[in-house]
Order: structure tokens, then sequence, then C-alpha cells
């Protein structure tokens, strides 16, 4: 990977880890694919390599994005899912052909077709937003507790009560902050 481009923030959910490519939405944002070779890095990290992207498909991919977005954050508030996010979805989700396999140690790994396009890499990461907005998967969506971020992530913590989208980025952020307040406020209790 690039050293000049932001590095990736990678999760266990593959749609939220999706829209974690755009962070800090509510501060000063990270665009963490820029270019279509950007895409095609993320995808690979992600087990779905494909040979080449175009423009045209980085601009798909970033509209799949924020509609995955717009509808957990709905979900995750219990908003009705806004039609124009969930149309997105399910048209990505469609259009791809790629199909779930077993490895030999029993992981799913996804197989593209043998064109290995970016729409067919689409369509998994589309197909796993349905699944867990639809309430299929065992977890909960949630927003982080970040003013500067409030991503969608997906809880799979026990006791479903996560409050950062990535404790070692929202959340040591977070704690940081109320330390360094607590200093300001007792000097001479830091010592």
């Amino acid at each position: 990977m690039c050293a000049a481009f932001p590095d990736f923030r990678l999760g266990n959910v593959l749609a939220t880890s999706f829209t974690g490519t755009l962070s800090e939405r509510h501060g000063n944002a990270v665009e963490r694919i820029p270019t279509p070779h950007r895409l095609i890095d993320w995808l690979a990290v992600n087990g779905l390599a494909v040979d080449s992207c175009t423009t045209a498909q980085l601009d798909l991919a970033r509209e799949l994005r924020e509609s995955i977005h717009a509808a957990a954050t709905a979900a995750a508030l219990q908003d009705a899912l806004p039609a124009s996010a969930v149309q997105v979805i399910n048209d990505c989700s469609a259009q791809g052909r790629a199909a779930a396999i077993l490895t030999p140690e029993g992981k799913r790994r996804w197989r593209l077709s043998s064109a290995s396009c970016v729409e067919d890499a689409l369509s998994v990461i589309a197909a796993d937003a349905i699944s867990i907005i639809a309430g299929e998967r065992d977890g909960k969506l949630a927003l982080c507790a970040s003013p500067t971020c409030q991503a969608a992530f997906f809880d799979t913590s026990q006791s479903r009560t996560r409050k950062w989208c990535d404790m070692n980025t929202c959340g040591n952020r977070q704690k940081k902050a109320r330390f360094n307040a607590n200093r300001r406020k007792n000097p001479g209790s830091a010592e």
C-alpha cells in the first residue's frame, strides 16, 4: 500500500468496513479510496481481488458506500430506510456474478467471475450490507459515539453496548481528550 494514502480501517464486517473508506464524515473527512487503484487495493485486502477499475466503477463504488452508510445509519436509528439507498444496494447486489466457496479450512471465500470486475466485488459488499441491515446476522447496527465520526458499525460484542466504530481510533481519541480535559481541570493530580 502506498504511504501517500491513509491506511485502511479494516474490520470484521465487510459492508461497514467499506463505509469506513470515508471516515470522519462530520469533521475533516478522510477519503481512503481516492483513486481507482486504491479501490483495487482495498478490494484485494478484503479478499475481493479485481484486475482493474475505471473512474466510473470508482464512482459506483462510492455511490454504494454512501448508500450503505445511509441505510445502516437509518437502521441503527430505527428510522425508515432511504428508498434511493435501498435501490442502489439492491441494484449492486443483483449486478454481480460472485459465488461463495468453502475453503479447505472451513472458511467462506468469494469467487468473482472470470472477468474479475469491480461490479462483482460490489455485489458481494451489497449482499453483506443487506444481511446486516435486514437483521439476519447476530449483532446490532450502531453509530460511533465520536461526534466527528458517527460511522455505522456492526456491534457483535456480547452486551451489544459498544460505543466506538474502532477502539484504536475513535475510542482512543475520545479517551485521550477526556484525560487531557481532566488534567487541565486538575493540573496537580497527574503527578
